[in-house]
């Protein structure tokens, strides 16, 4: 299993909303097992960074990873979100 994990954090807070819904995008593209998008509690006193939302998901295999970022609704949503974000962190590793 990959677990795929990208923090977002919004040039202007106003936007949050905005970004989560266009994250939300995500949802419908068929090759994850598991997918969610959640705002950050920001409870961590110590992190130096501010990251307003989370991007979790899961697939079966690189292939699945692969088919994921190749969909047409993955480059609709970096169009929708990538003007309003500031930061984006990604991590992709094998689970287990």
């Amino acid at each position: 299993m990959i677990r795929h994990i990208v923090f977002f954090s919004a040039t202007n807070p106003e936007d949050v909303e905005h970004i989560r819904e266009g994250l939300m995008m995500l949802a419908d593209i068929p090759h994850s097992s598991h997918f969610e998008v959640g705002r950050n509690l920001q409870s961590d006193a110590i992190s130096a960074d501010r990251v307003d939302l989370v991007v979790y998901a899961e697939f079966d295999n690189e292939e699945a990873l692969a088919a994921y970022k190749a969909h047409p609704v993955y480059a609709a949503c970096i169009a929708r979100v990538r003007p309003l974000r500031e930061l984006r962190i990604a991590a992709d590793f094998k689970a287990g």
